[in-house]
């Protein structure tokens, strides 16, 4: 059976162990940076520097923060771990979709075609990711999200539960989409919208 720590002893990081245990993998222990942190989930918490010792390992990132887990990615490559996609089963993903490695993907999401995932990606549980989509490295896709066709997704994106952003729309990095906004024009870079229709409330 093929072995993984998850990075993130957190909520987010639960539900990333029990995707990779039932894609077959053995969840070894979790990584956290917060040294007070022993156990978490009847699992031992050590830090990264005994991660390092465990070269037979791959790693998940079970971090919701799209700037942590960013820098826990290049931590991670840059220490040569393979951080594989995580992929629920009830997920429903075309064959035609490009996936990065280090995301994850949760129960009842669906990718259609020739949608394009970056590196680093959460796409939570039931958001509709259609045809022609590129997500951004780091961007978050929160829970009940939808996304029309030819959609792009900017870098560290987070898109707040239950929004919707209308086809042919760009959406600039590091923007957040507040919950349950209805995006129906561009959003530039940087920006918190919130609303139906959404507006911009300032930059961030």
């Amino acid at each position: 059976m093929k072995k993984i720590a998850i990075y993130g002893a957190s909520g987010h990081g639960k539900v990333v162990a029990d995707i990779a245990e039932i894609c077959g993998y053995k969840v070894e222990f979790f990584v956290d940076d917060d040294d007070s942190k022993k156990e978490f989930c009847g699992m031992p918490v050590y830090g990264f520097e005994f991660a390092k010792t465990h070269r037979d390992i791959c790693f998940g990132l079970g971090i919701g923060k799209n700037s942590a887990r960013e820098k826990v990615f290049e931590l991670l490559i840059s220490n040569e771990f393979r951080l594989p996609f995580l992929i629920h089963p009830s997920a429903v993903i075309s064959k035609s979709v490009i996936i990065g490695k280090g995301t994850v993907i949760m129960p009842n999401v669906v990718v259609n075609a020739y949608a394009s995932i970056g590196m680093g990606v959460i796409l939570n549980s039931s958001s509709i990711i259609e045809h022609d989509v590129n997500i951004g490295e780091f961007a978050h896709i929160s829970p009940g999200s939808a996304i029309a066709g030819g959609v792009e997704i900017g870098v560290g994106v987070h898109l707040g539960i239950n929004s919707t952003v209308i086809q042919g729309l760009k959406i600039g990095r590091h923007s957040v989409i507040g919950a349950g906004s209805v995006v129906i024009r561009d959003i530039e870079a940087n920006s918190l919208v919130v609303g139906a229709p959404a507006k911009e409330i300032k930059k961030i």
